[in-house]
């Protein structure tokens, strides 16, 4: 099967190369010629447009970093949507915008192809292994017909239902990861002012009622120094912003969202757009001359489960 591959970010290079690692057919786009070049050095085939890649695939999956981009490449003159055809494939694995969604899905299907979104969940270091999990919107006849795809990209697959109630889901969980890593910041604060161990802080937590899959990961490379988890405070600000989003169109006045989303925005003035996201704990780190080193922890998360042929949850 010929799949077209947009977008080779931090998690959309890491699928796009677990379908290579697998065999399959895989042409790429990148804005970026450099990582579009190393893919080609691994069996990838590069496209030079758009139109080049719809014509040349039977599935095309797009990962891109925000709504305003996802809108580009779908509907521009030179995009997805002018391009496809009938009973071809389009899954949307990028975190974006709902109501935009369900519009490219509405287009997507008036030229009879098949529309699918499919966010992914649960860190860099598992979509480069293909342990991470997919949420997927859309019909169940496309779902069925893109599952042995997703079986290679991801472990636990679950079929939400129509289109858009993927987005929404993936919005709430990464709303849930922040404010744990938010939470966390003012634990390691209170651990290190308090001259705990924090090697014995972190196994404590991990073994209490206070774990998360958030500390079990993030922890890691706070206490390493490194910050290093692969996502950036632009993309955080952008998630927490789509669930206020949500919120609001519900007519929902939320209490935590608003102060997590104003401690994010604090955090991305300080250290930048680019800055690793579990960096928004070094505000109080930094505030109270706390010191959250510890011996022992990676620089860099690695998923060191096995990887399993992906599976319907």
């Amino acid at each position: 099967m010929r799949i077209g591959f947009i977008g080779l970010g931090n998690v959309g290079g890491k699928l796009a190369n677990n379908l290579l690692n697998n065999q399959f057919d895989v042409t790429v786009l990148d804005k970026d010629e450099k990582i579009s070049k190393e893919f080609n050095s691994r069996g990838a085939k590069i496209s030079n447009s758009i139109q080049h890649l719809v014509e040349n695939s039977e599935i095309i999956i797009t990962c891109l970093p925000s709504p305003e981009v996802c809108k580009e490449v779908l509907e521009s003159e030179k995009g997805i949507i002018n391009h496809i055809q009938e009973n071809q494939i389009w899954i949307e694995m990028s975190t974006t915008d709902e109501d935009q969604l369900k519009k490219h899905a509405s287009l997507i299907e008036r030229k009879k192809a098949i529309a699918l979104e499919a966010p992914v969940s649960g860190g860099c270091h598992r979509a480069a292994t293909g342990n991470i999990s997919i949420f997927v919107g859309g019909s169940r006849n496309g779902f069925e017909k893109a599952l042995p795809i997703l079986k290679y990209l991801g472990r636990r697959i679950l079929h939400t239902g129509d289109f858009g109630t993927a987005s929404i889901l993936k919005v709430i969980t990464n709303y849930l990861a922040t404010v744990h890593l938010v939470a966390l910041g003012e634990a390691w604060t209170i651990a290190s002012k308090s001259n705990l161990d924090l090697n014995k802080t972190f196994k404590g937590i991990a073994a209490s009622s206070g774990n998360s899959f958030v500390h079990e990961t993030e922890s890691q490379v706070i206490l390493n120094g490194s910050y290093n988890i692969n996502f950036t405070m632009d993309l955080v600000e952008k998630d927490v912003g789509l669930f206020q989003n949500l919120a609001s169109k519900l007519g929902i006045d939320l209490e935590i969202s608003p102060l997590v989303l104003e401690i994010i925005k604090d955090a991305k003035e300080k250290f930048g757009s680019r800055a690793w996201s579990s960096m928004v704990v070094k505000r109080l780190e930094d505030k109270y001359s706390a010191n959250f080193r510890s011996p022992g922890y990676p620089e860099e998360l690695i998923d060191k489960e096995k990887k399993e042929i992906g599976y319907e949850i």
